[in-house]
C-alpha cells in the first residue's frame, strides 16, 4: 500500500526513505500522521510546534528534522526526568523472590548501614542477600560513569518556536553540537519533554546525518540579545536571530497578503521594468546605468589632476607676492641694478609659470565638461538609462488596456540621506485602476491597509507576539485599531488647522501652502496620503492627469526632454480615460507592523549611502555600471 510518507510492508511496518535513509516507525496504527516536507525529506518544525496541542499529538512519531542550534548545554542523564516510554516494560527484578526478600530488596543501602551499626555489624543474612548472594557484609557496587547528553534548542526558520532535541554522547560528542549556530540533521522519536521547561515535546535523537560545526570564537551571534545596528554588519548571518527571522516571516506574510488582496479583487499583476529612461517622481535623484567606463573613469582622473594643479597655483601665487615684496624692498634700499634686475626676471618666470597653470586648469575644466556630456549614443542602450524610482508610468499603459492592474517590485533613489527612514533600494506596491477617480483610489487604499493588518493578526500571531515582546508592546493595539476603524478623511486645509492647535509643539512651522513634514504626518490624516501612527505617510496616491494638453504643458514647465515621455503622451492622445492609483512603501508597512525604528532592519539586505551590504565586486565580464549623477532631475 503506497503512502506519502513511505510504504507499508507485509509486517505492518512503515518504511520511509528520505534521501535513501530507511526509517521504521513501528506498528502503523499507533503512529500519528506527520506532514513531511515534499522537497527536503524532513519534517519542518512548524508542522510539529504549530499544532494546537504543541505537538503532543505526535508523541511516538519518528521524524527527521534539520535546523540550527539556538542554545545548547551538556547535562547528566539524571538531570532529566524520565519521559514516558512506549516500549514494553522490562521484567521485574523481584519476579522470583519471596515477600520477605522483596521487602529486604527495597531497603536503601544507607538504611542497611545504620542497621549494621545498631546491631554491631551482625545483620541477618536475609538483609544482606539483596543480590541473591549471602554475605554478612554489603557487596561493593562498582561505580559507573554517569551518561551525558546534549540538550539543544533547534530552530529551522519555519516558525518562531524551537524544538528541544536530546542527543546522547554515544551518538555524537556533546561539545560538537552545543555551540550556537551549529546545523544539525537528525532522526529520532518525538516524546514528552524530559525537563520542566515550557516546551511540551522534544526529540530523542537516534541517528545524526549531518553536523555543520561552528567556530565559536568567530561566530558573531551569541546567546545574549544583540543590538540591531550591530547585526546590520552581518546581514548574511542576522536572519538566524529571533528578531530578524520574525521580521522576515512577517514581511513574507505581508507580501502574500498583498497578492491575495489584489488577486481577489480582480487586479492583474504586471512586471514593470527596473531600467527606464523616465523619472516618474520628478523631484528625486536617480541612479544612472552605463557601461561607458573609460569616460567616467577619466572624469575621476581629471578631478585628481585638477586638485593638484589648484594647489600648485596657490603656491605660485604666494611666491609671486613674496617676490614682488622683495623687489619693492630692493627699490627702497637703493640696491645695485644687477640684484634688482635678477629679482625682476625671477618674478617674470614665476608669473609665466602661474599663467600656464591657469591655462591648464581652464583646459582641463573644458575637457571634463565635454566628458561629462557623454555621447550616450555609444552606450549599451544608445541613450541615457536609469534605475526606476516607480513603476507608475509603465503601469498606466496597462491600466488603460486591461483595467485594474498592480505591480510589486524594487525601486531606487540616489538621495544621500542618513535618515532611519531612507533606503537607496526599496520595494513598492503600486495599483492602478482605469475608469477610477480619487474617491475610488481612497477606498481601495483603505481596504488594502485594513486587510494587511487583519491578515497579520489572523496568520502571524506567534511572530507578532514575539515582536510585541522584543520591540513594541503596542503593535497589536495599532493593528486592531487600523483594521477595525474607518479612516478619517480631511482636506489639506483642515489638516493645517488641526496641526496649528496641537498640544505638542512642532520643530518646523505650520502654515498653509507648505509641505507637511514627517513629524506632522505622524499625527495627521490627509486625503490621499494614508497616514498611520508611528510611521507617518504609508500610502501616497492621486487621480492621474488624463488630458493631453495639460500634461504636455507640464512636461515643458518642468524642463523634461519630450522624447522619453512621448509614449506617455500617446496614452492621452488615443483612448484616454480617467484613472487613479497609489503607492505603498512596503518597508514602511513592515515598520508599522513590527514596531521597528529603523527601515534598514525591515529589508533583508539594506542598501543606503556608503553601504552596499555583503556583495563583492560582481562579474566583471558584464560591464554595466551604476553611478549617481547629481541634479539629474533638474
Amino acid at each position: 500500500m503506497a503512502s506519502e510518507q513511505g510504504v507499508v510492508n507485509q509486517q505492518g511496518l512503515l518504511t520511509l526513505t528520505p534521501s535513501g535513509r530507511t526509517i521504521e516507525t513501528g506498528e502503523v496504527p499507533n503512529v500519528p500522521k506527520v506532514d513531511w516536507s515534499k522537497y527536503s525529506k524532513r519534517v519542518v518544525l512548524r508542522s510539529i510546534l504549530g499544532r494546537s496541542d504543541g505537538g503532543l499529538g505526535l508523541v511516538g512519531s519518528r521524524v527527521v528534522i534539520g535546523g540550527w542550534v539556538k542554545s545548547g548545554r551538556e547535562a547528566h542523564v539524571g538531570w532529566l526526568k524520565t519521559a514516558p516510554d512506549p516500549s514494553p516494560a522490562p521484567p521485574s527484578p523481584f519476579k522470583d523472590l519471596t515477600c520477605v526478600q522483596n521487602i529486604q530488596q527495597s531497603i536503601p543501602n544507607c538504611l542497611r548501614s545504620i542497621l549494621r551499626l545498631d546491631v554491631g555489624g551482625n545483620i541477618p543474612l536475609a538483609f544482606n542477600n539483596v543480590n541473591g548472594v549471602g554475605s554478612k557484609q554489603d557487596s561493593v557496587v562498582p561505580t559507573k560513569s554517569v551518561p551525558r547528553v546534549a540538550q539543544l534548542q533547534v530552530n529551522d526558520g519555519s516558525c518562531a518556536s524551537s524544538l528541544q532535541v536530546v542527543v546522547e554522547a554515544s551518538i555524537t560528542p556533546p561539545g560538537q553540537v552545543i555551540p550556537i549556530g551549529t546545523s544539525i540533521l537528525a532522526e529520532g522519536v518525538l516524546r514528552q519533554s524530559s525537563t520542566s521547561s515550557k516546551r511540551s515535546i522534544e526529540l530523542k535523537v537516534e541517528k545524526i546525518f549531518h553536523v555543520g560545526t561552528v567556530d565559536s570564537t568567530k561566530y558573531p551571534i551569541t546567546k545574549t540579545k544583540l543590538p540591531l545596528d550591530f547585526l546590520r554588519s552581518y546581514s548574511h548571518i542576522r536572519p538566524r536571530t529571533n528578531t530578524i527571522a520574525s521580521v522576515t516571516r512577517i514581511r513574507n506574510s505581508l507580501a502574500y497578503a498583498t497578492h491575495t488582496f489584489f488577486q481577489n479583487h480582480g487586479f492583474l499583476y504586471v512586471h514593470t521594468p527596473i531600467i527606464t529612461t523616465s523619472n516618474a517622481r520628478g523631484t528625486c535623484e536617480m541612479f544612472q546605468v552605463t557601461n561607458l567606463f573609460s569616460e567616467a573613469d577619466r572624469i575621476e582622473e581629471l578631478e585628481v589632476v585638477r586638485q593638484h594643479e589648484e594647489a600648485n597655483l596657490k603656491v605660485a601665487r604666494a611666491a609671486i607676492k613674496e617676490k614682488s615684496d622683495r623687489i619693492e624692498e630692493l627699490k627702497r634700499s637703493n640696491s645695485n641694478k644687477e640684484a634688482w634686475y635678477a629679482a625682476e626676471q625671477d618674478l617674470k618666470k614665476t608669473k609665466q609659470l602661474a599663467s600656464q597653470m591657469e591655462e591648464r586648469l581652464k583646459s582641463e575644466s573644458g575637457t571634463a565638461y565635454k566628458l561629462y556630456k557623454i555621447d550616450f549614443s555609444r552606450d549599451f542602450f544608445s541613450r541615457q538609462a536609469y534605475l526606476t524610482v516607480s513603476g507608475q508610468l509603465h503601469l498606466e499603459s496597462y491600466a488603460c488596456a486591461l483595467g485594474n492592474v498592480y505591480t510589486f517590485g524594487p525601486t531606487f533613489r540616489a538621495e544621500k540621506s542618513e535618515s532611519t527612514r531612507h533606503l537607496a533600494e526599496f520595494w513598492m506596491v503600486e495599483p492602478e485602476m482605469a475608469f477610477a477617480e480619487l474617491e475610488d483610489a481612497m477606498n481601495c487604499a483603505e481596504d488594502y491597509v485594513k486587510f494587511l493588518c487583519q491578515w497579520l493578526i489572523d496568520n502571524c500571531l506567534e511572530d507578532m507576539k514575539l515582536m510585541s515582546k522584543l520591540i513594541d508592546k503596542n503593535i497589536f493595539d495599532r493593528l486592531r485599531l487600523v483594521a477595525s476603524s474607518s479612516f478619517e478623511r480631511i482636506t489639506y486645509t483642515k489638516a493645517v488647522e488641526l496641526l496649528k492647535v496641537a498640544e505638542k509643539p512642532f520643530q518646523s512651522n505650520i502654515e498653509w501652502g507648505v509641505c507637511l513634514t514627517e513629524e506632522h504626518e505622524r499625527r495627521t490624516v490627509a486625503a490621499i496620503d494614508v497616514i498611520v501612527p508611528k510611521v507617518g505617510a504609508l500610502i501616497r496616491g492621486s487621480q492621474r492627469e488624463e488630458r493631453f494638453d495639460i500634461m504636455d504643458k507640464r512636461i515643458q514647465e518642468l524642463g523634461f526632454p519630450r522624447d522619453p515621455y512621448e509614449w506617455y503622451l500617446d496614452l492621452r492622445k488615443h483612448g484616454t480615460v480617467k484613472h487613479s492609483g497609489f503607492s505603498l512603501g512596503f518597508e514602511q508597512m513592515v515598520l508599522f507592523a513590527t514596531g521597528l525604528a529603523n527601515v534598514r532592519d525591515s529589508i533583508p539586505f539594506p542598501r543606503f549611502c556608503g553601504k552596499l551590504g555583503m556583495d563583492g565586486a560582481g562579474d566583471k565580464r558584464f560591464s554595466i555600471r551604476t553611478v549617481c549623477l547629481p541634479n539629474v532631475c533638474k
